[in-house]
C-alpha cells in the first residue's frame, strides 16, 4: 500500500468508525499520546529486547502514522505530493 491508497483508507476507516468528527486540535493531541506510548515502547525495548515488545513497538508506529495521515486528511494535505516534494527538495540540499 503507498502513501496515496493508505491515506484514502484512513479517510474512510474514519468515517466508518466515526472519528471524522474529531477537531484537529483533538487529533493533534491523539498524535501526542500516540508518540508517548511509543517512546514508552521504545523504553521498554531497550531494556528487555524481545519479539513481543518487538511487535508492539511497530503497532504504536503505525498509530503515529495513522493519526499523522488523518490530521492531513482534516487539513486536506495530499501526503503523497508533500512527500515527493519534499523529496526533491532534500535531494538537492546540503547539510554541510
Amino acid at each position: 500500500m503507498n502513501a496515496g491508497e493508505f491515506q484514502r483508507y484512513v479517510r474512510t476507516f474514519s468515517e466508518v468508525k466515526g472519528f471524522d468528527t474529531s477537531t484537529i486540535e483533538q487529533r493533534m493531541l491523539y498524535l501526542m499520546t500516540e508518540v508517548g506510548e511509543l517512546s514508552k515502547e521504545v523504553l521498554s525495548v531497550s531494556f528487555h529486547p524481545d519479539e513481543e515488545l518487538k511487535a508492539n513497538l511497530g503497532y504504536e508506529m503505525y498509530d503515529v502514522v495513522w493519526n499523522i495521515f488523518d490530521l492531513a486528511n482534516k487539513l486536506d494535505i495530499d501526503l503523497e505530493r508533500a512527500f515527493r516534494e519534499k523529496r526533491e527538495i532534500n535531494d538537492r540540499r546540503s547539510w554541510d
